[in-house]
């Protein structure tokens, strides 16, 4: 006796349709799990196994071969259990399935029959739906989470039991069928029904009466309120804020540079208030990667719209930043994907979490190999970091500031935390002194008029690049970036002699390119001109610092 029905897993962030295969066959009792199923795949024989003996079913006394299709993809996490469970009450006649309707099964069963919900809901719902499935059974917990994507049919669980309803004695073949209605709370956590479904067999016509409904099933996930954090917070630093509006409007990254309090947390912090709402395609894809990673219900019951912020401690490791595992999970860049990822104190990061940020700040993505597979996570994130210029923090500083305690070597040794390779891929390094006559500042920038900037900016550069797959400036590369990146000959001129000068790598020439474009669309000019460059090379502080100290 044979079934199959479908089930998906999680294959990085994106969803991976899986055929789960029934056979039974006389011999000694027996349960083998073939696919490449991982510990908890294995164990799921045991969940179901009593699920299936709580909720009034017999589990076979045959030889059970359960098989994950394809075999040759690593399967791992619980989300099997409910469709080996129907797939075994299929193969047995305890079940039988409505054929009409083409339907995804994911979901992790408890040995009473209560479902559990699983993590990347989302991704595996929308390969239903990209797949052709009419519908997705899945636990109740999930199902708000799964009808954000429209255009399935979302049928919710509580109980293994809720696949039952009421009894039809007048079945001439003498078997009890169950149909359509589902049962009370009470009823369905009782260990089996009035009528035992091993006297027959439960036929199910339709799993209508499990339909989930959002406005039912809304209050699950409570929204979060973010904080308001508003610019206008922070007295003076003018030209900070400026390059923080550069930053932003042309997806460039930033290092601030000054002693402490100064405010440099506090600036970059308030990043996300200048930045625009995701759109719907970004929001997807976002929430899908926290969905994957099993953190939705820290997000809002909707998809997640504003852009996220991750600040990662500085004990953090090389796998937590950009992801890891036997089979990976998302790390902190893939959780920033359309965001901002903040390393406050850089220095005090590991210098082997730090240099793994090299290949995701170049290609907005980041490949983990294992021996079965690669896995490839998005990574097309904002990076913002803040640092002293020395290990008290005082170097350069003024009175009253204190004096700087650190020799020469301290200094150079502190600095070498940062290798030059990713140094040179922070497009801007923005000194932030102590301000003075703040309290002079009575209408300080605010993040309204910050983000009017940027939002002018960036509607520049999507009508500009609209037949481009990419949307910032700070994409641009190669044959692009001579097309689109006109510059005077004044401006050209400033930025050979400042090449040879400074002795600048190829990748910061083309940097203060990308950046020098963004500046001329803030100021809305369609030409860069020198004081656009002249500018942008004023954001490459250290590499000045570097040629000073050399020379």
């Amino acid at each position: 006796m044979y079934s199959k029905l479908f089930s998906a897993c999680l294959y990085g962030i994106d969803g991976k349709l899986i055929e789960v295969e029934v056979d039974l066959s006389n011999g000694i009792p027996q349960t083998t799990v073939v696919g490449l199923p991982d510990t908890a795949v294995r164990e799921a024989v045991e969940r179901v196994r009593s699920a299936i003996k709580n909720c009034g079913y017999t589990f076979p006394l045959q030889r059970v071969t359960i098989n994950l299709a394809p075999a040759d993809l690593r399967k791992e996490g619980s989300a099997f259990d409910l469709a080996i469970a129907l797939a075994i009450l299929a193969a047995s006649k305890q079940i039988v399935l409505p054929e009409n309707e083409r339907v995804l099964i994911i979901g992790e069963l408890s040995l009473d029959g209560v479902l559990r919900p699983v993590s990347g809901v989302i991704s595996m719902v929308d390969l239903a739906k990209r797949q052709g499935f009419g519908a997705v059974l899945l636990p109740m917990d999930n199902a708000e989470e799964a009808m954000l994507i429209s255009g399935i049919s979302i049928y919710g669980l509580n109980h293994l039991n809720d696949l039952a309803a009421t009894v039809d004695i007048s079945n001439p073949e003498g078997e009890a069928s169950y149909h359509g209605k589902a049962f009370s709370k009470e009823h369905s956590n009782r260990k089996q029904t009035s009528v035992s479904p091993k006297n027959g067999t439960l036929v199910i016509t339709s799993f209508k009466h499990l339909q989930a409904s959002k406005r039912e099933y809304s209050s699950l996930l409570s929204p979060k309120t973010p904080s308001v954090k508003d610019y206008s917070d922070v007295l003076g630093q003018r030209h900070v804020k400026r390059a923080l509006t550069i930053a932003a409007a042309g997806w460039h990254n930033i290092m601030l540079i000054g002693p402490p309090g100064t405010g440099k947390t506090m600036l970059i912090r308030r990043l996300p208030s200048i930045l625009p709402a995701l759109t719907e395609e970004e929001a997807l894809e976002v929430t899908k990667i926290y969905s994957s990673a099993g953190n939705f219900k820290e997000t809002e019951s909707d998809l997640i719209r504003s852009r996220p912020f991750r600040s990662p401690h500085h004990t953090i490791s090389a796998a937590g930043l950009v992801g890891g595992g036997s089979i990976p999970k998302p790390g902190e860049v893939s959780l920033s994907h359309h965001g901002v990822l903040f390393l406050d104190e850089l220095p005090e990061f590991a210098r082997g979490a730090l240099e793994v940020l090299r290949q995701p700040l170049e290609e907005r993505e980041v490949t983990i190999s294992r021996t079965r597979a690669a896995f490839t996570f998005p990574a097309n994130f904002l990076l913002a970091v803040s640092m002293n210029p020395c290990p008290c923090g005082y170097l350069g500083a003024e009175p009253p500031l204190p004096r700087c305690t650190c020799s020469p070597y301290r200094v150079a040794q502190y600095r070498e935390r940062i290798s030059g390779p990713l140094l040179d891929r922070i497009d801007m390094h923005v000194e932030v002194p102590r301000p003075v006559n703040w309290q002079t500042d009575r209408q300080p920038l605010s993040s309204g008029e910050m983000k009017a900037a940027v939002l002018r900016a960036q509607h520049i550069q999507q009508q500009r690049y609209a037949k481009l797959e990419i949307g910032y400036n700070s994409e641009l590369n190669g044959r692009a970036l001579r097309k689109y990146a006109d510059i005077s000959r004044e401006a050209e001129q400033l930025l050979q002699t400042t090449f040879q000068a400074i002795g600048l790598s190829m990748r910061a020439y083309d940097r203060i390119i990308k950046l020098s474009r963004t500046i001329a669309d803030v100021e809305g000019s369609a030409r860069i001109a020198a004081n656009h460059i002249a500018e942008a090379i004023q954001y490459r502080q250290l590499d000045r610092q570097v040629t000073d100290n050399l020379n």
